[in-house]
């Protein structure tokens, strides 16, 4: 039986390489709305969408004025003109298009699904979601998937981790872990709930000084090292182990 028995995945960044796939759909829609996409305009854009999207996470912003803000500030500061609503149905369609994974993702769910139950908690537009979620082929090692569009509430808000778990029907919280890359919305919103968390430290960032996860990872490996006990951790390649969760543990 692993340390952990359930594990609540976020997507962008901890599983699927959210700047590729981001970066490739703006382009698209620069390209079709005639707007130039130089390095410069592109930064100004992830400037907005960062700000925007710090502001959801504390409630400041409602997620249907967010997506069509972004392209409204963003015109702004291009001094043109155009359907800031339109470019973020197009925007959002070439989004769901590119399901890029962070390397090593894919065999890593597999591994975990044999020894935890696995749940996606994210913060991203529900039917952009599913469709990458299905198209990386993640969705299939997944037990259930936790969209804050769906639920009516974002991380790191406490109340979107008790509704996942209480979904799954899990009690003894000390068995669950939260994963990924934003110490805002993962990290603090697990710790909201009272919760164990990681943090996947892809690129080597500084860690905070204080409030920190309660487990940083580098690889995938030592997401294994964390999650695993050590006959477990032996079996690593070996398939049909499935964990046997217990409603209540």
């Amino acid at each position: 039986m692993a340390y952990y028995h359930c594990l609540l995945l976020d997507v962008d960044g901890t599983l699927m390489d959210f700047g590729a796939a981001e970066h490739k759909a703006f382009h698209e829609t620069m390209e079709r709305f005639g707007l130039p996409a130089t390095d410069e305009v592109e930064e100004t854009y992830h400037t907005i969408n960062k700000g925007l999207w710090a502001a959801l996470e504390k409630g400041q912003i409602k997620r249907d004025k967010l997506v069509v803000r972004r392209f409204e500030d963003l015109l702004k500061a291009l001094e043109s003109t155009g359907d800031a609503a339109q470019m973020n149905a197009y925007y959002l369609d070439r989004l769901s298009e590119h399901a890029d994974l962070i390397p090593g993702a894919l065999e890593a769910v597999k591994e975990l699904s044999e020894v935890a139950t696995l749940a996606v908690v994210t913060n991203g537009v529900e039917h952009v979601q599913e469709k990458r979620l299905k198209d990386s082929g993640l969705g299939e090692y997944m037990d259930e998937v936790f969209i804050s569009e769906r639920i009516g509430v974002e991380k790191p808000n406490r109340r979107f981790f008790e509704i996942a778990l209480r979904t799954l029907g899990i009690e003894n919280r000390d068995k669950v872990l939260v994963v990924g890359d934003s110490l805002t919305a993962d990290v603090k919103g697990g710790q909201n709930a009272g919760l164990d968390t990681c943090w996947t430290n892809w690129n080597g960032a500084e860690a905070p000084a204080e409030n920190g996860p309660t487990h940083t990872v580098r690889s995938w490996e030592e997401l294994y090292s964390i999650v695993m006990e050590p006959d477990e951790l032996e079996n690593v390649g070996l398939t049909r182990r499935k964990h046997q969760f217990e409603p209540g543990i």
